[in-house]
């Protein structure tokens, strides 16, 4: 009574006029559907199958509370460890200062989606085995390493009888 009276109140880190530090502070953005497509999520994202070894995509999707991933794994690809009947456990590499740490997080299969990141390499793979066999039936040496686009060839334009204007940047003591 009188001893409880003399005990100062516990301070709270937030006052009400300071933002609060919520799980979903600063998302308003990150976890808001886009333009007609708010409401009941559609079938098929709950008749996706996922399997041990898959690399998903995480994102958060607002409409859905539960088992949402918090917002430092929005838009991160991890690969599932486990599978069960509404959720995923997913291992995600996350920068730490100066460390990477291996996270296991579970999340509801509503937030995530099979990724395409590998589509492009597996699809390299596969042409790069039909070369091989083209070449060996050949008996030649094909090039199988990636090559950045070559320049375009040589070609003419139409000037409609206007003469080309040759363009050339301002010398720096005449600019204003």
């Amino acid at each position: 009574s009188k001893l409880a009276k003399q005990v100062p109140q516990p301070y709270h880190f937030c006052s009400p006029s300071k933002a609060s530090w919520g799980k979903r502070r600063g998302t308003l953005y990150m976890c808001s559907r886009p333009f007609r497509k708010r409401g009941v999520l559609p079938l098929a994202t709950h008749m996706r199958i996922y399997k041990k070894g898959d690399t998903v995509d995480i994102k958060g999707t607002g409409t859905v509370q539960k088992g949402m991933p918090h917002k430092c794994y929005h838009g991160k690809t991890g690969r599932a460890y486990s599978v069960t009947q509404h959720a995923a456990g997913i291992i995600i590499n996350k920068q730490v200062k100066g460390k990477i740490l291996a996270k296991r997080i579970s999340v509801h299969i509503k937030h995530i989606k099979r990724s395409k990141s590998r589509h492009s390499f597996l699809k390299r793979v596969k042409e790069n085995g039909q070369k091989k066999k083209e070449a060996k039936e050949k008996g030649a040496w094909g090039q199988l390493k990636h090559q950045p686009a070559p320049p375009r060839e040589a070609h003419f334009m139409r000037t409609n009888g206007k003469e080309p204007e040759l363009l050339e940047p301002i010398p720096h003591e005449f600019m204003a």
